[in-house]
């Protein structure tokens, strides 16, 4: 199947997809728009709500309701009532930006950051905040992009752009102590890893800036199973949705013309 053109706004940059198993809705923010969406899939309607700084990703509260982590603040945004009120800081500096983002099971987010407006390496981190604390567990990232979970979350699994790898740690579910194992997967291709997500079976789907693709990897193994093309060469991030199909964000490239670049697709891996 050839990926469903389901969003088009002329966004430069797409980014954070996160379904919503339990209402049936998608998130995704704009960030250089600094505008958070909401997507209900079977109807078409969208919502958007619009921030004061650069919103990195959204975690899900409620339904229609999420907290979106931009460089001023944690919101909380009810699409309800289409109102939005301030949560929490943390004290990132005027030289860096959220980027994604991930909750695990117990409500914690974890984002991490990078430099902004221009990338500085090993400036970034990733933070764990939950209940009005937070703490740095992974720390010197450039880049800070993609988080999924094994299924029994003992397992997080990170990229960090420029390394062109998927680092694998161990991840304490009770605690939310985070220790570095090993390095599982290295792409040797044009494209660099941005976002990613974890489907049923345990694999990981890898959205590659530059490469024009999404890609399919058995973390256990380092290998690549599968790669699905897009019709624009920056793909941002990824997410399955209760259909086990594809949500891609993507952003604009100077280089294309005539291409939906900064646009929402949808890609069917399973016809049910």
């Amino acid at each position: 199947m050839k990926p469903i053109l389901v969003f088009h706004s002329n966004s430069e940059l797409l980014e954070g997809p996160v379904f919503d198993p339990t209402h049936h809705l998608l998130y995704f923010v704009s960030i250089i728009e600094v505008l958070v969406y909401c997507l209900n899939p079977s109807s078409k309607e969208i919502s958007s709500i619009q921030l004061d700084s650069p919103v990195g990703c959204v975690f899900i509260t409620g339904k229609k309701r999420v907290v979106a982590a931009s460089k001023n603040g944690f919101f909380s945004i009810d699409f309800n009532t289409l109102q939005k009120q301030f949560v929490y800081q943390i004290d990132i500096g005027n030289s860096v930006r959220f980027n994604d983002g991930i909750q695990d099971s117990k409500g914690r987010f974890l984002v991490g950051t990078m430099g902004y407006p221009q990338v500085v390496e090993k400036l970034g981190t990733v933070f764990s905040y939950f209940n009005g604390q937070h703490k740095s567990i992974i720390e010197r990232t450039t880049i800070s992009n993609g988080l999924a979970f094994s299924k029994d979350e003992s397992i997080l699994y990170f990229i960090d752009t420029p390394t062109q790898k998927v680092a694998k740690y161990n991840y304490d579910l009770t605690s939310g102590e985070t220790v570095f194992d090993s390095y599982v997967i290295e792409l040797k291709e044009i494209g660099s890893p941005d976002g990613m997500c974890m489907d049923e079976e345990g694999m990981l789907w890898i959205a590659e800036w530059g490469g024009g693709k999404v890609s399919r990897w058995n973390p256990v193994a380092g290998k690549k199973i599968e790669e699905k093309t897009l019709p624009c060469t920056n793909v941002t991030s990824c997410c399955l949705d209760d259909k086990g199909n594809l949500f891609i964000t993507t952003a604009k490239s100077e280089t294309e013309e005539g291409i939906y670049g900064g646009a929402l697709y949808y890609l069917e891996l399973n016809k049910v």
